[in-house]
């Protein structure tokens, strides 16, 4: 058996050196051991961890340099659309202007040319007519001579 008053006397005759921090062959190993690992470690995952993060971060940058590129391009096609769109409405407009003036002039044409065919239509009516009329004047006059001889001569007969 073991005599607990004796191990407690050896225990607190023993003197304990360093305390917390031992100061002996064991620092420069842990001291190796960290560096070690610290090498390790940047060897096997901070150097590819970072090749990988610089190779996101110049995907990222390259593509956000094509997106701005391709807006301003998309930008610039679109001010030319439009602009090539309000163009092609001016024309348009034009157009239909220009048609409408062109109906117009030949609705007013064909008007004076249908008015001067009426008039032509009524001065040859109103020729026909005094035509007529004279022709009628004259058979009336012929008629109105031969029966006022008739009646002169039964008057003078009689």
């Amino acid at each position: 058996m073991i005599n607990l008053p004796f191990l407690l006397l050896q225990i607190s005759s023993t003197e304990v050196e360093g305390g917390l921090f031992d100061f002996n062959a064991t620092l420069p190993l842990m001291a190796l051991q960290f560096f070690a690992l610290t090498v390790v470690l940047n060897i096997i995952f901070y150097k590819p961890i970072g090749h990988v993060l610089d190779e996101r971060d110049e995907y990222i940058r390259n593509s956000l340099t094509t997106a701005s590129a391709s807006l301003l391009k998309a930008n610039e096609l679109t001010k030319k659309y439009e602009y090539q769109l309000a163009e092609s409405r001016k024309k348009a407009q034009n157009i239909i202007k220009d048609a409408q003036q062109e109906a117009q002039s030949i609705v007013s044409i064909k008007i004076k040319e249908a008015q001067l065919d009426a008039e032509k239509l009524v001065a040859e009516a109103y020729n026909q007519l005094n035509i007529q009329k004279e022709d009628a004047l004259k058979t009336l006059e012929t008629q109105v001579d031969v029966l006022s001889d008739k009646i002169k001569s039964k008057l003078l007969d009689n």
